[in-house]
């Protein structure tokens, strides 16, 4: 049985669903920019790929740096706005409102209380690559640490995050580690490669695409506290 004394939590599809936050936060924020400045062209899925590519090759800091991709995307559909100063404070203004936005979310439920259960026992961390901020929230005051991409300068799975999850606490190895989250490459691959313990939240009853084990699954944060005292204490 491994002594693990800190837990790790992705955020976003974690937590919450971040899909209907995310959703809403783009739509008010490019109704603001349209009241502004009139109809802009947004395009699809596949020409956000496609500019966020462009970008990446002119600055690859914009593959971790979310927020200034966003800022960029802005910039570009704003192109056409005289004088360049006025755009830019488009820019800024929309960014600052879909971060506000974008922090609106909804807990799943019994995740406070099962932080608040987990916090008496082990040192919580965030490990995201999103730009949510845990100390926006009621529940940052269970959580020791938070590392964003911004701050790792890497996106999970890269290992970035986690080597900066061990400088936060003296005497955590990833031995020590339990990392939580829904996504089967960005978390779990992303842990597993370093030998560090995993949970695997499936609330979608998802089927398991990797190659190589499946880890202990859970679908209810209520369950959480349970499953993990029975493995490791």
């Amino acid at each position: 049985m491994k002594d693990i004394k800190m837990i790790t939590f992705d955020l976003d599809d974690t937590l919450w669903d971040n899909m209907p936050t995310i959703t809403r936060a783009e739509f008010e924020t490019r109704k603001w920019i349209e009241d502004q400045v009139g109809n802009i062209e947004w395009g699809d899925f596949n020409d956000f790929l496609k500019v966020r590519e462009d970008l990446i090759k002119n600055d690859p800091s914009i593959e971790w740096d979310i927020g200034k991709l966003r800022k960029e995307i802005f910039r570009i559909k704003l192109l056409h706005i005289e004088p360049e100063a006025f755009r830019d404070e488009i820019v800024e203004n929309a960014f600052n409102l879909f971060i506000l936005k974008r922090h609106e979310i909804e807990l799943y439920d019994d995740v406070e209380t099962a932080l608040e259960d987990l916090s008496k026992k082990y040192i919580l961390g965030v490990l995201t690559n999103g730009n949510a901020d845990i100390y926006k929230f009621d529940i940052g005051k269970f959580f020791h640490f938070s590392i964003s991409s911004l701050e790792a300068k890497n996106s999970k799975p890269h290992r970035a995050h986690f080597d900066e999850a061990i400088k936060k606490v003296d005497g955590v190895s990833f031995e020590n580690i339990l990392h939580i989250g829904d996504h089967q490459v960005n978390d779990i691959l992303g842990a597993f490669n370093l030998g560090i313990d995993t949970l695997w939240f499936n609330n979608n009853n998802s089927r398991w695409d990797q190659n190589f084990p499946k880890p202990d699954e859970f679908n209810a944060w209520k369950n959480l506290p349970e499953i993990i005292k029975n493995k490791y204490e």
